[in-house]
């Protein structure tokens, strides 16, 4: 049995753990995407925790940018700085060219297959419970 500071220590980190992940869900949408297949939902949730870092990281090169309703502050949460980012990505601008027009597209040639789409089922939490007996009728 570990000794009880080191026990609190790890109880207290749990706090912020679970905040992240509401702000994940929340902020950055996390579990937003409908995604088709399960290796494309694992790079998703792989971005979560560098999308987090970036954050992180321009909490200095910000400037806070509130809402008629907010408050200013001093140290800008994560969520702030998420908010203040459209200035940053706007003033570093795109490595792309713009798109080009192309023009109206073929679409499908006639006769060609169309393979649907692999469908995975939704996992989906819920408390089991023993099902209701329906009265009988006389």
């Amino acid at each position: 049995m570990a000794a009880l500071p080191e026990i609190w220590k790890l109880y207290l980190r749990r706090f912020a753990v679970d905040h992240w992940y509401r702000f994940a869900k929340q902020r950055l949408h996390w579990t937003l995407p409908k995604l088709s297949t399960p290796q494309q939902c694992d790079r998703w949730s792989d971005l979560m925790p560098l999308i987090t870092w970036e954050l992180w990281l321009a909490g200095d090169i910000v400037n806070d940018n509130p809402l008629p309703w907010q408050k200013s502050i001093t140290k800008l949460t994560p969520g702030r700085v998420a908010q203040a980012m459209g200035g940053v990505l706007a003033r570093i601008s795109t490595p792309a060219q713009p798109p080009k027009t192309r023009g109206k597209s073929p679409g499908w040639k006639p006769g060609q297959i169309r393979k649907r789409r692999i469908r995975y089922p939704i996992v989906k939490k819920r408390t089991s419970y023993s099902p209701k007996t329906a009265p009988k009728s006389a």
